[in-house]
């Protein structure tokens, strides 16, 4: 099957039948609410525009290889676009590379690859700011007690990708510290950091990095999580040291489990994420593509199209904009 940029040439770019048109939607698990959500999106936006959808997914967050050979399984298959949340967001750039040099336009979602433009294009969230509403939050609702916190960082993977390290130094310069080298976690020197561990982004993996830095120190006071899932492993540790109430926990993402964790005190505060939003717009521009031969542009002064964000939170601080969980439930999703 020809390339849409072979179509262009021969300008019969528009001429190609909607049900000749598939697409492909790769996310780093099918289990996490939020890529549940984001496939929901992709697959309405897909049947109303007549195209056909193949979805993929890592094992585990983190599975780098089965990305990769969905990514060649979608270029064989004639695709004329991929959709991708990718687990190794640099490992991951020669695969897009192939894929768009036969053709394909490639649009990262949520989690921009590195760099940036390896591919066509990135919907996302803008993950710095997410975690930086955080870390106003938690700084603010501490007041003056925010000199002495201590802090845990509970991260996504060791490969850090880059959705993980914008929140986490979003999260440390809200918060009103110095995070060193912006591309990395793990650098800070700020003695009010107890230490980073990763979570896989799932429950049981913030049980677990809770339980080993709370080993480090137990007087631990802000915890600062990846994503929800996350936040609720690490409250269960919390709990099971009685500790669970004199904590600030905060996220980002904003499921309907997540908001509802706010509603009831787990989360103190989280950011809300439009997934949905992402796959549904990601679709579109596919479907542009393959008609037009256009990529889509970012948003105005910025590398990425931003898909928005919201604070919530049962506790609003002044000087940071935020809705509660009442309004979160209403946009929530999964």
């Amino acid at each position: 099957m020809l390339g849409a940029s072979a179509l262009g040439l021969l300008g019969v770019a528009g001429a190609a039948q909607a049900q000749d048109l598939s697409a492909c939607l790769i996310t780093k698990t099918d289990t996490n609410p939020f890529f549940v959500k984001m496939k929901e999106g992709a697959t309405a936006k897909a049947e109303e525009l007549g195209i056909t959808l193949k979805s993929y997914a890592g094992k585990v967050d983190g599975d780098h290889e089965s990305q990769v050979a969905a990514i060649e399984t979608c270029i064989a298959d004639g695709a004329k676009g991929i959709l991708i949340t990718a687990s190794d967001t640099s490992s991951i750039v020669s695969s897009v590379q192939q894929a768009r040099d036969a053709g394909l336009v490639v649009i990262a979602l949520d989690t921009p690859l590195d760099p940036i433009d390896a591919a066509d294009a990135t919907f996302a969230t803008d993950n710095f700011l997410a975690g930086e509403l955080i870390g106003q939050w938690a700084a603010a609702a501490l007041g003056d007690a925010a000199a002495d916190a201590k802090i845990a960082m509970l991260d996504l993977a060791v490969s850090q990708p880059t959705v993980g390290v914008l929140r986490d130094q979003g999260f440390l310069t809200g918060f009103g510290i110095d995070v060193k080298d912006p591309g990395k976690w793990g650098d800070e020197d700020d003695p009010r950091i107890v230490g980073n561990d990763v979570t896989a982004g799932n429950e049981e993996g913030g049980r677990k990095a809770m339980e080993s830095l709370l080993a480090k120190d137990p007087m631990i006071n802000v915890v600062y999580t990846i994503n929800e899932p996350a936040a609720a492993g690490a409250y269960e540790a919390l709990k099971a040291i009685g500790r669970e109430n004199d904590v600030l926990i905060v996220s980002v993402d904003g499921g309907c489990p997540g908001v509802q964790n706010v509603a009831d005190g787990v989360i103190g505060a989280t950011s809300q994420q439009y997934p949905l939003d992402m796959a549904s717009l990601g679709i579109e521009a596919i479907k542009k593509w393959a008609d037009e031969g256009v990529k889509p542009e970012p948003t105005e002064g910025k590398d990425f199209f931003d898909t928005g964000v919201k604070l919530i939170t049962d506790a609003p601080v002044d000087g940071v904009e935020s809705i509660d969980s009442k309004m979160g439930m209403d946009l929530c999703w999964g």
